[in-house]
C-alpha cells in the first residue's frame, strides 16, 4: 500500500512540474553574475516600474528594488511565490517589491517600463509577440540566455540580451 501512495505522489509531482514547464519555463535560479549583468543592461531609472517574468525565488525582483525600481514579479508556482514574499519581507523591501501569483500568458505587461526574464526557447516567439503588443514604446526588455527570434538586441553582455521597444 505504501508503494502505491509513493508512486501516486511521484506521478502527481511529475505532472505538476510538466504543467509548469509547458506554461513557461522551469525554475532555474539566475546566478549572481547573471543578476549583475541583467541589472547593468536594465538601466534602472528613478520611478522605473519593473517586472520579472517567472520570478522564481525573487532574487531579481529584490535586486531591482534595491537599485531603486518599483519591482514586481510574475510567478505561477505558489510555493515560489510564498518563498519570494518571505525573502522580500526579510530584506525590508515591502512596499517596493511585489510578487504576483499569476500565469504570464494572462498577465498584463502594459504598465511596466522594464521587463526581465529567464525564458526558454519554446516560449520566446509567442512571448515576444505579447510583449510587442502590450509594452509601451521605450520599454526595455532584458533576457537571460534566450534571444527573441524576431528581434535584434540593442545591447548584450555574454548571455544577457537587452531590447528596446520601438
Amino acid at each position: 500500500m505504501d508503494m502505491i501512495v509513493y508512486a501516486a505522489l511521484i506521478i502527481v509531482f511529475d505532472m505538476l512540474v510538466l504543467w509548469f514547464v509547458l506554461r513557461g519555463a522551469p525554475y532555474i535560479p539566475t546566478k549572481r553574475e547573471g543578476v549583475i549583468k541583467m541589472l547593468k543592461l536594465a538601466r534602472v531609472r528613478p520611478g522605473c516600474k519593473a517586472l520579472d517574468i517567472g520570478s522564481g525565488d525573487g532574487r531579481l525582483v529584490i535586486a531591482l528594488a534595491q537599485v531603486g525600481a518599483e519591482a514586481h514579479g510574475c510567478e505561477i508556482n505558489p510555493v515560489l511565490v510564498w518563498w519570494s514574499r518571505r525573502k522580500i519581507k526579510a530584506a525590508g523591501l515591502e512596499g517596493r517589491a511585489f510578487i504576483h501569483c499569476a500565469d504570464l500568458w494572462n498577465f498584463d505587461f502594459s504598465g511596466y517600463d522594464l521587463v526581465t526574464l529567464f525564458g526558454v526557447t519554446h516560449i520566446m516567439k509567442r512571448l515576444g509577440a505579447k510583449l510587442d503588443r502590450e509594452l509601451k514604446p521605450g520599454a526595455r526588455i532584458v533576457s537571460m540566455a534566450f534571444k527573441f527570434p524576431d528581434w535584434q538586441p540593442a545591447a548584450f553582455d555574454g548571455l544577457v540580451y537587452a531590447y528596446d521597444k520601438a
